[in-house]
């Protein structure tokens, strides 16, 4: 077996104590963990490993040799990521990201990328909580913030507007009143995103100063109020808050890139189409740029590129 990917296994089972949890962290069976622990430790003809039904520990000789074994492996990742600069990419990039951004923008982009680079594959990750790069082993995250995570290295790729909408049927409801100022609101079904201003909307308006006639934007001045809406419906998934929006459940605060496309043919109406939520910045973000490899580094310029020509 793969003496590197042994390794590997092997330095992931320290770390986590369990045969079951690293089996989860590197995607493969419980028994093939164990195969490949059996590996190093016959290759180095010694147990590394004590094995209970209830923990996992380092044996004297285990806790002696693992130093080794974890410079070992790190040297052989040096080499196959020179070997990659010098080759056609390949290999494997686990990517996280929001279900919505994941199905609205990310796929069509990756059908592109592993076209171009066909010996590369891709495990997408799609969650719309904070995903733990280094516990789940994503090699990269793509996040939609106002500031990234500290922690984290990275770059903008793209902005993320968003607009208010509702369905029109939700709309021509005749007990529902007329939507002329954020104040208006309160008065009706909102649906709340768990992850982003659940029931207090933040929105900004633009409006020409009444003293100066010029359009020069030093002129504008920025009005932002907060409204607190009432949200019958919460979720913490966005294409499920626009599932709710398309039928007719209230007024939702969508981002564009999912959104546009239903506003274009009519299925949803722009509600206050002169204030707007904040905009956000869609960050791709990696732990250590110390090992990040040729790979994930062409994704991240790619994806830079392409939300640039490609916008939404």
């Amino acid at each position: 077996m793969d003496r590197v990917l042994a390794a590997k296994v092997f330095i992931d089972v320290t770390e986590t104590r369990s045969f079951t949890k690293t089996a989860e962290r590197l995607a493969m069976s419980r028994p093939m963990v164990t195969r490949y622990v059996d590996t190093i430790e016959t290759w180095l003809q010694r147990r590394l490993l004590h094995r209970t039904t209830r923990q996992v520990s380092l044996t004297s000789d285990g806790e002696a040799y693992l130093a080794e074994i974890t410079s070992w492996y790190q040297q052989a990742e040096r080499l196959s990521s020179l070997a990659e600069q010098s080759d056609e990419l390949s290999g494997s990039i686990r990517v996280a990201t929001s279900m919505s951004f994941g199905y609205a923008q990310l796929m069509p982009a990756l059908k592109e990328f592993m076209a171009l680079h066909p010996q590369v594959e891709v495990d997408v990750d799609l969650a719309d909580s904070t995903a733990d790069l280094v516990e789940r082993r994503i090699d990269l995250t793509l996040r939609i913030a106002s500031n990234p995570d500290p922690s984290l290295i990275g770059k903008p790729i793209a902005q993320c507007e968003s607009v208010l909408v509702a369905s029109p049927q939700y709309l021509a409801q005749a007990d529902k009143a007329l939507i002329l100022q954020p104040e208006d609101l309160k008065h009706h079904d909102c649906l709340g995103y768990k992850n982003f201003e659940q029931t207090i909307w933040h929105l900004s308006s633009n409006k020409l100063n009444d003293k100066v006639a010029s359009l020069d934007t030093s002129s504008l001045d920025k009005t932002m109020v907060s409204v607190e809406t009432h949200c019958r419906l919460t979720c913490n998934e966005t294409s499920a808050l626009l599932h709710a929006c398309l039928l007719g459940m209230g007024i939702a605060m969508q981002p564009t890139y999912l959104v546009n496309p239903y506003l274009q043919r009519g299925e949803l109406c722009q509600v206050l189409p002169q204030w707007r939520p904040k905009d956000l910045t869609i960050y791709a973000l990696y732990s250590s740029r110390k090992h990040l490899s040729p790979k994930v580094r062409a994704l991240i310029d790619f994806l830079a590129q392409y939300f640039q020509q490609h916008p939404w």
